[in-house]
Order: structure tokens, then C-alpha cells, then sequence
């Protein structure tokens, strides 16, 4: 069999080996801290995603000398209103998101740079209605979906938008996450794409009804998604990076990701699917580089997350 999208297989006998080759240095130097309880805000998305809350979990209990904590599920804020009270330093409406990195959210906000779905976000699949499945049907490249006249929905802030926008995708976008399915349900676009470690989840929400996923196509950009908190907010940043990196080799994020993502990605058939491959210029050198780990081993990690054993 042909290496899955054509990537070259690395070789490897567990999932650490791939996941601690994308941090080769601590970000932040140990210090030291006094233990006392932590209320953190964290983005109401990700505090509803159990993926994304059960790791944001895991960082902090791998801590304890930072002290006891609690999580806070924030107000339902828009994606790019929750950075923008980031970016502006000591909010109270929130301390922690996870979301689709780019430069200016690496430059303006502090990231901590390990994908926290071991990099499966900018590997995405379409909601459609089911009475458009018929016109995905032998679709090859970007210039058979422009032809059929196949729109995307995207948040407006969301850095996928001028990713898709810059390879020729015509797409369609509004502010909120949750109007964007009822716009598909409208016929305002034709595909919703999402990453194959979040799309099971959403099909079980109230928001997904009378949706599907479309079975044959994947598309493919280098998008990896971290935690982002404020500028100055050092210590939480360091929690989580010290969390992550213990975790990582203690092998429990490893457990993480198979239990998080694992049936899911089973369940997508990706080996089935036409590809289309998308360009993503707007990465970070940084980002650049955890990417390209993440491509050159994205045959062993998806065959660790499928395997039963």
C-alpha cells in the first residue's frame, strides 16, 4: 500500500517519539512558584470540547506545585472577541484558548507551541446535508469543487478563511461559530469543513442535526492548533508547557490522544478519501517546523491512534 496522502512513513515503535520531536526545548526555564489555588477561564469552546478539556486538565494536574485548580467555562465569546481580550492582557472573561495557530496570534498573544490534537486540525472533512452528497461525487482538486459551484463555511476570524480564500476556495463566513450551521442547513454554502479530531464531537451536538459527513474527500493544510494565553501571563504558560512535557514523557499524552481522537479517526475511512492537498503560507518559521514533523510522521501517528492493541 502507498504511503497514506503520499507523505513518507518515519518508523516508529510508540507515539512519544513523534509527539516530543515537535518541542525539542522547554519555552520558559523552570522557576520557582508558591502553591495556592487557580481559577483558569477557559474559552466556553474548548471548556465543551471533552477532548480539549480533559488535556487542559491533564497540563495542570502534571503541575501540583503551582497549586490546586479549578476551570471556569467562559461566556460564549465570539473566537476573535476571546482573543481580543487576550491580547489586552489581565481579562477576566478569559485565561485559556485553544485555537488554530497564525503569525499574528503567535506574535500578539503567548502560544504554547504543541498541537494538542498531535496535529489533525488542518486534516478536515465536509458537513454537508444529505441531499448534497451527490455533488462531491468524483471530485479531484479545487477546480471540480469551483466548477460545482461548492462554497465553504468559515469563521470570519478563523485563520483557515484566508488559507482556503488564497488557494481559490470560494468561502463563506460569519462571526459566530453556531449561526454557521444553520446557514448550511440554509443552503448559504455547501460544505463545512472541520478537522477529523473535532467533527465527531460536533455530530453529537444539537447543532449537527440532519448533517452529515461526506465520505470521499480530505482536505489538507499544515494548521496546527495550540493554547494561547496573554502576553504577560508567564505562569500559566509555563503550567501548561510543564504539563504538556510531562505529560509527553510519562507517555499519558500519548493515552490522551488515542482515547480523545483515536475512534474518530477510525471512523472517517481516511485511507479512502480523495485528497486535496491546500498550500498554508501563513505559518510561523516556528510553526513551519512542527508541521513538517507532523506531515513526516502522519502515517505511524494515525496508524498508533486506529490500532486496537
Amino acid at each position: 500500500m502507498a504511503p497514506l496522502f503520499g507523505i513518507r512513513i518515519v518508523e516508529t515503535s510508540c507515539l512519544l517519539g513523534l509527539i516530543t520531536a515537535l518541542v525539542s526545548t522547554p519555552l520558559f526555564a523552570e522557576i520557582p512558584v508558591k502553591p495556592e489555588s487557580n481559577d483558569y477561564v477557559l474559552w466556553y469552546r474548548n471548556y465543551d470540547n471533552p477532548a480539549i478539556h480533559a488535556l487542559v486538565e491533564l497540563a495542570l494536574e502534571k503541575t501540583p506545585e503551582y497549586g490546586s485548580f479549578q476551570l471556569i467555562r467562559s461566556q460564549e465569546l465570539s473566537q476573535g472577541r476571546a482573543l481580543r481580550e487576550l491580547t489586552g492582557n489581565h481579562s477576566d472573561l478569559v485565561d485559556i484558548a485553544n485555537v488554530a495557530s497564525s503569525p499574528d496570534r503567535e506574535n500578539g498573544l503567548t502560544a504554547i507551541p504543541i498541537p494538542v490534537d498531535g496535529g489533525l486540525l488542518g486534516f478536515r472533512v465536509c458537513l454537508v446535508l444529505p441531499e448534497n452528497l451527490g455533488m462531491f461525487q468524483g471530485i479531484q482538486n479545487i477546480e471540480d469543487m469551483d466548477s460545482r459551484n461548492i462554497r465553504i463555511g468559515q469563521g470570519a476570524h478563523w485563520p483557515d478563511t484566508p488559507i482556503l480564500e488564497g488557494n481559490g476556495v470560494n468561502v463563506i463566513t460569519h462571526t459566530r461559530y453556531e449561526i454557521l450551521f444553520g446557514m448550511l442547513r440554509n443552503h448559504r454554502f455547501e460544505c463545512f469543513a472541520r478537522g477529523i479530531s473535532e467533527v465527531m464531537f460536533e455530530l453529537k451536538g444539537d447543532s449537527s442535526e440532519e448533517l452529515v459527513i461526506e465520505p470521499t474527500l480530505l482536505l489538507a493544510y499544515p494548521m496546527p492548533s495550540y493554547f494561547f494565553v496573554a502576553p504577560a501571563d508567564h505562569e500559566t504558560a509555563h503550567r501548561l508547557q510543564l504539563g504538556l512535557e510531562r505529560a509527553m514523557s510519562d507517555g499519558s499524552f500519548a493515552i490522551y490522544l488515542k482515547q480523545s481522537f483515536g475512534k474518530s479517526v477510525a471512523s472517517l475511512n481516511l485511507n479512502r478519501r480523495t485528497v486535496i492537498s491546500i498550500d498554508n503560507p501563513y505559518l510561523t518559521e516556528d510553526s513551519e517546523d512542527v508541521t513538517r514533523h507532523i506531515l513526516d510522521n502522519l502515517k505511524s501517528r494515525i496508524d498508533y491512534l486506529t490500532n486496537d492493541d
